[in-house]
């Protein structure tokens, strides 16, 4: 069995928050797609091996449409990581997805139309990962776990994620149109990470942060705009501070609960349809960290 390491990717909030009290070796990473959004941070946790990396940059200069989610990723891949713990604020769709639960989705809908989705965008090498379950079971129940006690309601297991490009929030219709198509989460940063995570055959959890209410669910009349962004804030520490306790507890849980024989960490198996002896060697070098074990595999 390979060891086990995860990473954590910190999204609002939550990125100072866990940097703030991790310890690490700080790993300036280059990577055929770029440099990460900052330097990995790899350490231990109790008795886990962790990789952490702030999504949005070290202070959160970023926007969601820029983060260089193929550096990220490869990044991660490239210290080792094979599991990873992400998070991320989100607008609630659901009258019962209170602002301050947390949430552990199991669906998402992609409406990003500006970021590269896939390792596998130049000639020499297809590959169509399967994406039907979009988060690792493993680690979503890791997650679950983890989150029994953590504060007075319990996590919420399970909901679809509609990923939007942002930066600016949704329209009124907008909202109520991801309503009808059952979506239960409104964010802007789980695509393309979760999609080129599976490419990456490491196993991938999100854990939602609900904030507001998203706009299909009026506001009180007379609500002053400053006090409502004023309680979204409390609503993103609160959720914040039961976030770290979570994933403190997922982390401590980590190196018993989880392993390599889930079939995310085997995705490239059936999905690469170019016979591995016509994938070009220049497409070897630079999806060196992916594509090693299935060339491997066949004693390429």
């Amino acid at each position: 069995m390979s060891k086990v390491v995860v990473g954590v990717i910190g999204g609002s909030g939550l990125g100072q928050a866990l940097a703030a009290e991790f310890q690490g070796e700080s790993l300036d990473v280059t990577t055929p797609f770029g440099k990460p959004s900052a330097p990995i941070l790899r350490g231990r946790w109790n008795d886990t091996e962790v990789a952490f990396l702030p999504r949005h940059g070290v202070q959160h200069t970023i926007s969601p449409s820029a983060v260089p989610y193929r550096a990220n990723i490869y990044g991660l891949k490239q210290v080792g990581v094979t599991h990873i713990i992400a998070s991320g604020a989100t607008g609630s769709l659901r009258e019962e997805i209170r602002p301050r639960d947390l949430v552990i989705p199991d669906q998402v809908i992609d409406r990003t139309t500006r970021r590269t989705s896939t390792f596998f965008d130049e000639p020499g090498v297809a590959a169509h990962v399967e994406f039907h379950e979009p988060f690792c079971s493993q680690m979503r129940r890791l997650l679950i776990e983890a989150g029994t006690g953590i504060g007075d309601s319990p996590v919420m297991d399970g909901g679809t994620y509609v990923c939007m490009e942002g930066p600016a929030f949704s329209t009124v219709a907008e909202s109520r149109m991801h309503r009808s198509w059952g979506g239960d989460l409104i964010g802007m940063t789980c695509m393309p990470e979760a999609k080129l995570a599976r490419e990456a055959e490491i196993c991938y959890a999100l854990l939602a942060l609900p904030t507001d209410y998203d706009c299909w669910r009026p506001h009180p009349e007379g609500v002053d705009q400053r006090e409502l962004l004023k309680e979204i804030i409390g609503n993103l520490e609160e959720a914040t501070r039961r976030s770290v306790a979570l994933i403190k507890a997922a982390l401590k849980l980590a190196s018993s609960s989880v392993n390599s024989s889930c079939p995310c960490q085997r995705a490239l198996d059936l999905a690469v349809w170019t016979r591995v002896d016509h994938i070009p060697e220049e497409q070897r070098q630079r999806l060196s960290a992916l594509l090693s074990r299935r060339l491997a595999s066949a004693g390429q």
